[in-house]
């Protein structure tokens, strides 16, 4: 049997999505696992070993969908559910399942605080699609492989951080998501351990402003190494200190202690630090209660109401010594 698994963004959602993959494959004998995602993200899946062949999402909308014609698949898993994947499932005319989004129950989270989301982390939900071929839950968490060519050499940690750091995620994709600068520098103050700062490029400027606090105990890694990369100095990390971000995801894949800061964002969204059965301990650090939040389910460029509480009101001792209890 031939299947088409469409996520098509972003970091985090696409690792919450492995279990789907791993799953299939190896529950499933006659699988042949497909898996459509945009071209951005193809170092996130690239090292697969569960997933037989990529598609990317590009600029050339009709060659992609010639090449998925000729695949002549079987069935269509749609983790993403929106406008895009049904244009590809009526397309392909292929028997598809689709993962509930929730967007009521979010919606009256986000607008009245009403709760009506279930006790279910996403990745159950993701796997409920495949409930009509027996894939169950193996428990085996979340997977990120990261390909031979980006794997990390002695020298790229620098000497003071090569007996033992903690990871520290500076950046997000909102800003409602992310401890303001003050924050930040407080948190890593508060950590007498060595840290390396994690993030894109856009996190750089960011990074340069912490790291000029103890250059030599804080080394700013953002802009300096590539997504797989960026995974492997996760992997490494003692402890990982990590906002509502893609990171957080991949963190909890290499079965890292996490301390989650949520702003905007609540885990009851179903999108929390997932390691499996296996287990983890790992700190979630929130502002309750605050009425005015989750204020949205993706997050602002500031703080629709002005005062940011959900991140001004963190405790950035009880974050540091959350990340120093847990590292190991």
């Amino acid at each position: 049997m031939k299947f088409l698994i469409i996520r098509f963004s972003s970091i985090g959602d696409i690792v919450l999505t492995t279990p789907v993959v791993r799953c299939l494959k190896r529950q499933v004998v006659t699988a042949e696992v497909h898996f459509l995602t945009k071209a951005a993200f193809r170092p996130v899946l690239e090292a697969n070993p569960y997933i037989d062949k990529l598609h990317l999402l590009g600029d050339d909308w009709e060659g992609m969908m010639k090449d998925l014609r000729a695949e002549d698949f079987d069935y269509i898993i749609d983790l993403h559910h929106n406008v895009r994947t049904l244009k590809v499932k009526k397309a392909l005319g292929k028997k598809a399942f689709s993962f509930n989004k929730l967007n009521i129950e979010k919606w009256l989270y986000t607008n009245f605080k009403w709760n009506r989301m279930p006790d279910e982390h996403i990745v159950d939900r993701y796997l409920d699609t495949l409930r009509s071929f027996g894939v169950r839950n193996d428990g085996a968490g979340l997977d990120y492989f990261i390909p031979k060519a980006d794997e990390l050499k002695p020298e790229d940690i620098p000497t003071a951080h090569q007996a033992g750091y903690i990871g520290v995620v500076i950046g997000a994709a909102l800003a409602t998501k992310q401890l303001p600068l003050h924050k930040l520098k407080e948190v890593c103050a508060a950590m007498a351990h060595p840290l390396i700062l994690l993030g894109g490029p856009e996190d750089a400027a960011l990074g340069d402003q912490l790291a000029a606090m103890d250059p030599i105990r804080i080394y700013n890694a953002c802009g300096k190494f590539n997504l797989n990369e960026s995974a492997g100095l996760v992997r490494l990390a003692k402890s990982v200190v990590t906002h509502d971000t893609g990171l957080m995801h991949i963190a909890a894949a290499f079965g890292r202690p996490i301390v989650s800061v949520w702003g905007n964002t609540v885990p009851e969204f179903g999108m929390s630090p997932y390691y499996g059965t296996k287990g983890q301990p790992h700190e979630v650090m929130e502002v309750r209660p605050l009425s005015c939040r989750p204020c949205s389910k993706i997050g602002y460029k500031k703080c629709p109401k002005g005062h940011f509480k959900c991140m001004e009101q963190q405790s950035a001792d009880k974050i540091a010594k959350a990340a120093m209890k847990l590292r190991h």
